[in-house]
């Protein structure tokens, strides 16, 4: 079973190692040692973690607003928006993710979106390619 030590369980939650440690001294993240001292993470655990830690972003509010059919969420910030006559060009940093959008201009400006506002890009597909790490 894959263990993560404590800086690379940081990476792939988007926080800062100091952070990770913090949850595990509150017992929020279950940790072991091992030979030499190091704080490790089983895998289905940090996994878990993430899920819970992704369930507290988005709030569970029960907002109607917020149910939607597409699971890949990714809150974020925009931080590019290029107008087309037709078409606009939308991106967004979220954590260490670039996600680019194409969609009407119509819809960016219905949406009231610009550089600096908080924005969420779900996505939804029907080939998903994942690569082992």
């Amino acid at each position: 079973m894959r263990s993560y030590t404590i800086g690379q369980a940081a990476r792939l939650l988007s926080v800062s190692p100091d952070t990770v440690r913090r949850w595990a001294d509150a017992g929020r993240i279950p940790t072991e040692r091992d030979e030499g001292g190091k704080r490790l993470i089983e895998g289905p655990d940090l996994a878990a973690f993430s899920v819970a830690l992704a369930a507290e972003a988005t709030g569970g509010d029960g907002d109607e607003s917020t149910y939607t059919t597409a699971r890949n969420a990714f809150p974020g910030i925009i931080t590019a928006v290029k107008l087309g006559d037709v078409a606009a060009q939308v991106e967004i940093q979220a954590g260490p993710h670039r996600l680019v959008s194409l969609l009407t201009r119509e819809a960016v400006e219905e949406l009231g979106l610009a550089v600096g506002m908080e924005a969420v890009a779900r996505v939804k597909a029907t080939n998903v390619h994942i690569d082992r790490a």
